[in-house]
């Protein structure tokens, strides 16, 4: 991996050997080959890690899951769902996460796309693929980093306690198999995109049971209001 790719110490000490694995050394030689060839890569790569570094291990409360990073230059910033401040329109997916917000906790978080203020509250936004060719949606599936994020997951299942894992849509509720649902909170529905989200995913009020379980297990709940 890169050697100028800086990740929280509290991460290193426990996933830091994952990055000797030769996967991770495959996964290099791919991100290199692909700016040999000219080809941009989102995000840049100071944030490839951003929702590590700004939701460092000891903090995690919540974790969401998602795919990939948006693929249109300027949107991606390495917190999954989240946007850049400036970005307008909203992306789809979350202009419904916003509308379930509404409905469930009466929270109006319309006017931005930026969700950074989630993830210093101890939200671990975490794509399963952190980077992506703009342009080209899920075009790094499959080169390595769903081993690294597999990894990641693992280790709260294991070493974290009482953490809320929030898994929307079939590719994230795979990854259940490595949370143990005796230890940990999961909460399921279907993905917030418009292709699926009146399938399940409105009223499915997973934010006033984050913060209720969060409450039951003595942490502080997540103030969603951006």
């Amino acid at each position: 991996m890169n050697k100028s790719v800086k990740l929280d110490q509290s991460w290193l000490d426990v996933i830091g050997s994952e990055f000797d694995q030769p996967y991770m050394q495959q996964l290099r030689d791919f991100l290199l080959a692909e700016k040999a060839a000219g080809k941009n890569i989102l995000p840049h790569s100071s944030l490839w890690f951003n929702a590590l570094n700004t939701t460092p291990f000891d903090k995690v409360k919540v974790v969401i899951l998602g795919q990939d990073p948006y693929p249109t230059p300027g949107h991606a910033h390495g917190l999954c769902f989240s946007a850049m401040p400036e970005v307008k329109p909203l992306p789809k997916s979350l202009i419904n996460i916003n509308k379930e917000l509404m409905d469930d906790l009466g929270i109006n978080n319309s006017h931005t796309a930026y969700l950074q203020p989630w993830a210093e509250q101890g939200v671990l936004l975490l794509n399963a693929v952190l980077t992506v060719e703009a342009g080209n949606a899920n075009s790094h599936q499959g080169k390595g980093w769903e081993k690294f994020t597999d990894a990641v997951i693992s280790a709260l299942n294991e070493q974290a306690e009482s953490i809320v894992f929030i898994l929307w849509g079939s590719y994230a509720q795979k990854k259940a198999a490595f949370i143990d649902a005796d230890k940990h909170h999961i909460i399921k529905a279907v993905h917030p995109s418009p292709l699926s989200a009146y399938r399940g995913f409105f009223g499915s009020k997973p934010f006033s049971q984050t913060n209720a379980y969060l409450e039951q297990v003595g942490k502080a709940p997540i103030n969603w209001q951006l």
